[in-house]
């Protein structure tokens, strides 16, 4: 298995993961708290060692793994879901070619660490901070991220932060996989490879 692989599947699963819970919110309005505190504990460790390390243990970004290996493996899901990422994906690249809004974002988050810290990651007032966050800074970027969902809980402000505030976790991911040298390509090229190492992961 190539190395390069097994590292972009991570970011790859660390994105699905975001995505999986911001669907599910949006049509239930309720989360799994573990997969969703992963997901935004790994937007403050901007200078982490590893890819592994961004995540903390396996355990918490397997959810993810196995939500990208039903996708890799073309196995029955949810079709918002690929639409979703891509966006995403798509987002990233503006983001990070504009320095601005990196830099503020970067800025917030320093702001954001300590009470993240203090209350938890998962904390309504984490949550509102995380979501106002990315309102403020990469909402504004094109094009948007649409998320779809049941309109009665989409017009929540709780769950409309807290979507808001994994969507930042999603953009931290595709920016990892993008700094790991995933491309497009890896999607048309290296769909047999990274189901290899997504499966390695798992095993």
């Amino acid at each position: 298995m190539s190395n390069r692989y097994s590292d972009r599947v991570l970011a790859l699963a660390g994105l699905a993961q975001a995505l999986h819970q911001v669907r599910r919110i949006a049509e239930t309005g309720q989360s799994e708290s573990s997969a969703v505190q992963a997901s935004l504990e790994s937007v403050f460790r901007i200078d982490a060692a590893s890819p592994m390390a961004v995540y903390g243990r396996l355990g918490d970004i397997t959810p993810g793994l196995r939500v990208l290996r039903g996708y890799l493996a073309k196995e029955a899901g949810d079709d918002a879901l690929p639409r979703l990422a891509m966006s995403v994906l798509q987002l990233e690249r503006r983001f990070v070619s504009d320095d601005d809004t990196v830099h503020a974002v970067v800025r917030g988050l320093n702001e954001i660490a300590p009470r993240a810290e203090q209350q938890g990651s998962t904390h309504p007032d984490t949550l509102s901070a995380l979501g106002g966050l990315y309102a403020d800074t990469i909402s504004h970027l094109r094009p948007r991220v649409m998320v779809q969902g049941n309109p009665h809980y989409l017009g929540q402000p709780g769950v409309v932060a807290e979507i808001r505030a994994i969507l930042l976790a999603a953009v931290r991911s595709a920016v990892l996989w993008r700094q790991l040298g995933g491309s497009m390509w890896d999607f048309l090229l290296g769909r047999r490879q990274m189901l290899d190492a997504v499966n390695a992961w798992l095993d």
